[in-house]
């Protein structure tokens, strides 16, 4: 029965370390990748659509990204979405393909996204850290009301902080490869 709610709580956790990966993929670093687009989203006939359902998405080189509409109608209302999604890109087309030049990054920009990916993983931990609470609350509830022994809740307790230390030192390595990453030149 503990080991319903240890199993529960690593799901939760490696959920967790999935949503501290995308959110370290949209973060810009100096070179192009398409995942920076993954965010933006188009209104098509009035409906919002991900980008990425409307066009095809390549990385030619390391400074741009090219996104051919698969409706070339779409073409200005896919490069109004991008420009207005907040990412400080300046995409152009030739009416058939938009193409998004990525700027090199200035060093107060890089810092700035430092503490932008510092942020990401400390919100990562703590939900790793309320995985391990609620697993914990449950063990606890479980051996209240007999249907463990405390020897079994002691080892849930332990088995709960050892994966929480796993987990949480997976998300410091990301975080450590994406400042990494911002901060190179």
């Amino acid at each position: 029965m503990a080991d319903d709610a240890l199993r529960e709580a690593r799901q939760h956790m490696e959920a967790s370390i999935e949503s501290v990966t995308h959110d370290f993929n949209t973060l810009r670093t100096g070179r192009a990748s398409i995942s920076i687009l993954d965010d933006v989203v188009v209104d098509y006939y009035g409906a919002l659509t991900p980008l990425n359902q409307l066009a095809s998405l390549t990385a030619p080189d390391a400074n741009l990204l090219v996104v051919q509409p698969y409706d070339k109608s779409t073409v200005e209302s896919v490069e109004k979405a991008i420009h207005q999604a907040g990412l400080g890109l300046n995409p152009s087309n030739d009416g058939t393909v938009i193409r998004i030049p990525i700027p090199e990054l200035t060093e107060e920009r890089r810092v700035e996204l430092t503490k932008v990916a510092s942020r990401v993983a400390e919100q990562g931990k703590t939900a790793i850290r309320n995985s391990r609470r609620d697993a914990n609350d449950i063990i606890k509830k479980l051996q209240v009301e007999k249907q463990i022994s405390e020897d079994e809740e002691h080892r849930g307790y332990k088995e709960a902080q050892k994966l929480t230390d796993e987990c949480v030192e997976r998300i410091d390595k990301l975080a450590e490869r994406k400042n990494n990453e911002i901060l190179e030149f």
